[in-house]
């Protein structure tokens, strides 16, 4: 059974606030470590914290205004006619699972995914495939509804609409559930961050969790020391290639000496002169120390450092 939750007239805050309260289809593919973009523990953080996110961006812009025209040119191609549902979907199996979708395909049990893609993403559309996360967000929204099967269409600005019909997979929707509730029983209401996957976006959200040390404060590191002489090993490695890195890069140079590009069949090398203007801030700082104070602009971080004991 499906549970619908009004959000007519709701302001963009209110909303969000709404989402919170659940995982909805946009958090299924970081769930799964899909998201290039978003990762389990920016969901956690979503979910665990009272603040509301409304920072806006042009491609959210963009992708907010054009959703009506990613849907008449869905009905132009398929005939279909497609209607907002002006509710939230809520799972009452599973209350955690919240689906809120672009649209419902009229007399069918089907729904839309509407998307805009730059010309640069062209390449993850090719073919009739999918990117892995909105897939999800698909196999999420007929988690929720119990849909037959979803749509997905999108504009590739400049270039082309494109739209795919993803059907029904009982057994990846039931993985999918699988997932998403070990996520929230085990991260979500334990308040247990979710473990680290080496992505930048992990770097940002311990920044921003963990934003401030308590000085002078020490606990005892216990376990880590395989991972940290494994650690040792990686660093020496790379510094190892990052030397025949830079070794291939002057025998080019030595190579071309004083010539702008080099050219083969594969490769296009240039080493070309440029102009650089530096402000000089140490000597500003001792000449004009009334000048460096007035525009310095100072921030508080953490630095992370790892020495043998």
């Amino acid at each position: 059974m499906v549970e619908k939750i009004p959000i007519r007239g709701l302001t963009r805050e209110e909303w969000l606030a709404v989402r919170k309260k659940g995982i909805g289809g946009s958090d299924a593919g970081a769930i799964c470590g899909l998201n290039p973009y978003v990762s389990p523990m920016n969901v956690y953080l979503d979910k665990t914290t009272e603040t509301i996110d409304l920072e806006d961006n042009e491609a959210m812009r963009q992708g907010r205004d054009l959703e009506d025209y990613v849907a008449r040119r869905f009905e132009e191609a398929t005939g279909k006619k497609v209607r907002r549902s002006n509710v939230m979907y809520r799972n009452q199996e599973r209350p955690f699972m919240l689906a809120n979708v672009d649209r419902m395909i009229v007399g069918e049990h089907m729904g839309l995914e509407c998307k805009t893609a730059s010309a640069y993403s062209a390449d993850k559309w090719k073919d009739g495939e999918v990117p892995a996360h909105y897939q999800l967000q698909c196999y999420h929204y007929m988690a929720v509804t119990g849909a037959r099967a979803w749509y997905i269409a999108v504009v590739i600005l400049g270039q082309e609409f494109k739209y795919v019909k993803i059907p029904r997979d009982e057994t990846l929707i039931n993985d999918l559930i699988s997932i998403e509730e070990r996520f929230w029983t085990e991260n979500v209401v334990l308040r247990k961050m979710p473990d680290p996957d080496g992505s930048k976006v992990c770097d940002e959200v311990l920044e921003q969790y963990f934003h401030k040390a308590k000085e002078d404060s020490v606990i005892p590191l216990i376990g880590f020391d395989k991972k940290l002489m494994r650690r040792e090993e990686i660093t020496h490695l790379i510094e190892k290639m990052e030397q025949e890195q830079r070794q291939i890069d002057q025998e080019i140079k030595l190579y071309m000496q004083d010539h702008e590009r080099a050219v083969s069949d594969h490769y296009r090398v240039s080493w070309t002169n440029t102009n650089t203007a530096r402000l000089d801030v140490k000597r500003i700082k001792e000449e004009r120390p009334d000048l460096y104070q007035e525009f310095v602009q100072r921030s508080n971080s953490r630095r992370f450092s790892i020495r043998a004991a």
